[in-house]
């Protein structure tokens, strides 16, 4: 029994497995390309038709596109922007840190004075552990060189 072109399989259950059998992952570069396009919506139907024929091409050197916004510097690099003055820059290096500080969330007194024991005791510590070291080592060092 052929099928007469209709593209069903001669085998029963045959185009049904092909189904059920999970898309590979792209290997290539290319192939993933190709399947993020395919998943993507299609262009906005707005879009002028004459910008979709047009090929992209960089241009040569020295050379600058002069449609559209391409081939401009950005606002802030064209020169035009004054840089601000030396107290206004000072200003507002202030104001942002007043902002940051108004994120920060300070601790309460009594982790504070938790905090600080914490640290004075290891301060003490370790100053002994120094200490005794360097004792130590020189009676070592003055009964070895005496």
């Amino acid at each position: 029994m052929a099928s007469g072109g209709t593209g069903v399989s001669e085998e029963p259950g045959k185009d049904r497995e092909e189904d059920k059998k999970p898309q590979s992952r792209p290997v290539t570069a290319a192939a993933r390309r190709e399947r993020r396009a395919s998943a993507r919506p299609a262009a906005r139907k707005d879009a002028a038709p004459a910008a979709k024929a047009k090929p992209k091409s960089k241009p040569a050197d020295g050379e600058a596109l002069t449609e559209g916004k391409k081939g401009r510097a950005t606002p802030s690099r064209d020169g035009k922007e004054k840089r601000a003055g030396v107290f206004a820059r000072l200003f507002r290096f202030l104001k942002e840190v007043v902002a940051e500080l108004r994120k920060v969330i300070w601790p309460t007194r009594k982790q504070m004075i938790t905090y600080t024991a914490v640290v004075l005791v290891f301060l003490a510590v370790m100053v002994a552990i120094i200490a005794g070291l360097d004792l130590g080592i020189g009676k070592g060092v003055q009964s070895i060189f005496g």
